[in-house]
């Protein structure tokens, strides 16, 4: 799996750090990125549905 870096707000990351570990919605910081990733391009494949355009 390719590895990237990224630049974050400090308040984004310890919003997302909140829902993070142990008994809450996302195992690592990595995941809920992942997770957020696949949700906006599933947003974004769906806008382009309506709007009548393909990949």
């Amino acid at each position: 799996m390719p590895k990237i870096s990224l630049d974050m707000p400090a308040e984004l990351m310890n919003d997302l750090k909140e829902h993070t570990g142990d008994d809450k919605k996302f195992v690592s910081l990595a995941d809920a990125i992942r997770t957020a990733c696949r949700k906006l391009l599933d947003q974004l494949d769906s806008i382009d549905e309506r709007h009548g355009r393909g990949k």
